[in-house]
């Protein structure tokens, strides 16, 4: 059996996406109570919710264009093509499996620059860099919920795994910060090369003042989406405070960790509605809280995402064909033989046409 065959892979994710579903209907909530809780959604607190979440996209954009000014030498690219690029990620992120919208980003951006050597495995790099600026929010996000709320003992596991992993992270973000020397990235393994890949885009590492900014804008981005979660806990009649919206802001996290299939739907909805039983919900009123909440989130990166896809001339098609790290390239200054021979360069392989 050839456990890298794609219709294994295939067959793999419809088969747990099947059984998902099954579990779910068949051992889920009543759906005549879903349904009912529906009925009664006040929808200005959905709007409400949907623009905190819009707010979340432009704060977490902005913390990304830091990393990128810091990393990627001029000429920089504008921040609405920043911001296109990272709707456009988020897209596929909502309706494809995979987390493949990272790469989609990527290849947005990298399109609608000058083409250079190298830019690919910089472009991939910063986008782990701004993964790495999730950590701090997220590790204080843990905090207030641990001194706050209740986590049900299921998810401790998971949360101490994230710390420990988000710790490492950090470590090496600030190891490869002081790291100036890069390795070609010709004829190494697939791990290698990940890893040089993202110490291109910690460069804000060596500016503290960017990083801090970086910082900001993500810390401020999940703010947002807390009190989104809030707002639309009230749409749905839930009156809990911060730390029962904290509580499910993590859980939902943790549920989407693993994209298994597209948005993880069912098994999102039961890590919020099994939580919020603690605080006497009822588990379909948390159930159909879990479907509008991911149904808001979503409504902005797959709407936002849509407009900014055909914007560049995309379509949803080309999103599957992302390039990999197989086709990264170091930067020619600190390649040393710009001209030497190795893999094919990204640009040329990139989805659609390149745009000046």
């Amino acid at each position: 059996m050839n456990l890298r065959s794609p219709w294994l892979r295939v067959v793999l994710v419809l088969a747990a996406a099947a059984a998902a579903v099954a579990v779910i209907w068949w051992r889920g909530p009543a759906w005549s109570d879903v349904s009912d809780a529906f009925r009664v959604v006040r929808w200005r607190w959905v709007v409400a919710a949907i623009l905190l979440n819009l707010l979340s996209v432009v704060a977490r954009s902005l913390a990304w264009r830091t990393v990128i000014d810091q990393a990627v030498p001029p000429p920089l690219p504008r921040y609405r093509t920043i911001f296109a690029a990272f709707s456009v990620g988020l897209f596929a992120n909502a309706v494809l499996p995979g987390r493949i919208g990272e790469l989609a980003r990527v290849a947005v951006l990298n399109r609608r620059m000058p083409a250079r050597r190298g830019l690919w495995a910089t472009l991939v790099g910063t986008v782990f860099a701004h993964r790495v600026f999730d950590v701090p929010p997220v590790l204080a996000l843990i905090a207030f919920v641990v001194a706050t709320a209740q986590i049900p003992h299921w998810a401790a596991l998971s949360l101490i795994i994230f710390v420990v992993v988000g710790v490492g992270l950090l470590a090496f973000a600030m190891a490869s910060a002081k790291h100036h020397d890069r390795s070609r990235l010709d004829g190494v393994g697939a791990v290698r090369r990940l890893v040089e890949m993202a110490r291109y885009g910690l460069a804000v590492m060596k500016t503290p003042w960017a990083a801090a900014q970086a910082v900001f804008f993500q810390t401020l981005g999940w703010g947002f989406q807390l009190l989104a979660v809030w707002t639309a806990m009230r749409a749905f009649h839930i009156y809990e405070g911060l730390p029962a919206a904290g509580v499910v802001l993590l859980l939902m996290n943790v549920a989407t960790i693993f994209p298994l299939w597209p948005g993880n739907v069912g098994l999102v909805q039961a890590a919020v509605a099994l939580p919020l039983g603690r605080y006497g919900v009822s588990y379909a009123r948390g159930f159909a809280f879990g479907i509008g909440l991911q149904a808001i989130e979503a409504s902005v990166g797959v709407g936002v995402g849509l407009l900014f896809l055909a914007r560049e001339g995309l379509s949803f098609a080309m999103l599957k064909r992302m390039p990999d790290a197989a086709q990264a390239e170091v930067p020619e200054e600190e390649n040393g033989d710009a001209s030497a021979g190795g893999a094919v360069e990204p640009e040329r392989r990139l989805v659609g046409t390149r745009r000046r």
